[in-house]
């Protein structure tokens, strides 16, 4: 008996320890964010167009999908159009991915920044009302900064309802998407009293042509999509979200979230105006290059770099980092100078009347010293949407 009661205490111990171990994970998937964590997810697609949104929040409830959905994308570059609308139908995604398939640099920044849109699923499913206010606080941050405007792509409606102001962001032509992209740590602050607001705090992916969701039979369409603003809650195929009807069910979920590092995200403890250690504001990227963290059997990718979403985190220019070269590099094209100290050869004169000897000549400049930190270009992958249009 006392040998039985031992055994039992033993294996209490083991599975406290377990328990332990495994807190940090837990704790991910039960606290829901504050109200500020919040902003700090939404900020980077807060002022995204109404529809792509609740896709977004919507396909941010299965962060596994998410992942499966771009790892599936890789290795079908070769679909476009309906082609790869019925692709994906085909595959049983959920109506939210089957739209998003033709915005698959959007799918790539969720897919590398897994953990922030797993924390914005989790809230989502929790409390649509603190997910719609989010959003709304930051739109109407954005346009008190004179960030958030209407203009050849989008259009910025500004609705009086009681006890509120509500931004409604939709795409200029109906048949054509622009992605925003800008840098939260400026859109978001409202500028000195005088001080002149960029016009080009904001910019743009090349417009999407959404021609083959312009379909109001399928659960996917691009007009189900939206926000009741005043109801706080998103739909699809017309009607309030509340979880898909035949959900998607991953083949090998591997997907464990893990805990959001709030102070290397913008608008850390509500400051806008602060940076995040190694930050880098977003950039326009070339097209979409394949994701080597997303595997074709759906793997995790490695955990992202703190910084702007789909793009990776640089050093300090200003500090050096160890194992780099502290010089700094030529400008592309320009070969480097040789080194200052060494002295320079003169060119001998030629004497009187015979043919000079051709001395020998320097070294060839040396080539702009190579970064083993910076990684190296990839090829692009092919642009799969046929309807596109460049904004300059």
């Amino acid at each position: 008996m006392r040998r039985k009661s031992n055994y039992a205490v033993t294996l209490l111990l083991v599975a406290l320890m377990i328990l332990q171990s495994f807190s940090p994970v837990l704790s991910a998937q039960t606290a829901l964010p504050s109200p500020g964590e919040l902003d700090q997810l939404l900020a980077p697609v807060a002022l995204y167009p109404d529809a792509l949104l609740s896709q977004i929040t919507t396909a941010s409830t299965n962060p596994q999908e998410i992942l499966d959905v771009d790892a599936w994308l890789q290795t079908n570059p070769g679909l476009t159009g309906a082609a790869l609308t019925d692709a994906a139908e085909k595959q049983g995604f959920d109506p939210a991915f089957i739209a998003l398939v033709n915005f698959p640099q959007v799918l790539s920044m969720m897919a590398q920044h897994i953990d922030d849109y797993a924390a914005i699923g989790q809230a989502f499913s929790a409390d649509q009302g603190a997910v719609t206010a989010s959003i709304q606080r930051l739109r109407a941050q954005a346009y008190d900064a004179g960030a958030l405007r209407s203009n050849s792509q989008q259009r910025v409606d500004v609705q009086q309802s009681p006890g509120q102001t509500i931004y409604v962001i939709q795409p200029t032509n109906p048949t054509v998407v622009y992605v925003p992209q800008y840098d939260p740590t400026l859109v978001y602050v409202r500028p000195a009293p005088g001080a002149m607001v960029a016009a080009s705090m904001i910019s743009f992916h090349a417009g999407i042509g959404i021609g083959v969701l312009m379909v109001d039979n399928r659960p996917w369409g691009w007009n189900g999509w939206g926000w009741n603003w005043r109801a706080r809650r998103a739909y699809y195929n017309h009607g309030y979200w509340g979880g898909w009807t035949n959900p998607y069910h991953p083949p090998h979920p591997r997907y464990h979230p893990r805990p959001i590092p709030w102070a290397y995200r913008p608008g850390y403890r509500g400051d806008w105006r602060y940076r995040p250690p190694q930050y880098r504001p977003p950039v326009r990227p070339a097209p979409r290059p394949g994701y080597p963290g997303n595997r074709p059997d759906g793997h995790r990718p490695p955990p992202a770099k703190p910084g702007a979403p789909g793009r990776p985190t640089p050093p300090n220019p200003g500090k050096p980092t160890p194992g780099r070269p502290t010089e700094r590099p030529s400008k592309p094209g320009v070969p480097s100078q040789p080194d200052r100290g060494q002295p320079r050869p003169s060119r001998p004169s030629a004497p009187a009347g015979n043919k000079p000897t051709r001395p020998n000549q320097p070294p060839a400049a040396p080539g702009n010293p190579v970064d083993p930190d910076k990684p190296q270009s990839k090829g692009a992958r092919p642009n799969r949407m046929t309807n596109s249009v460049e904004t300059k």
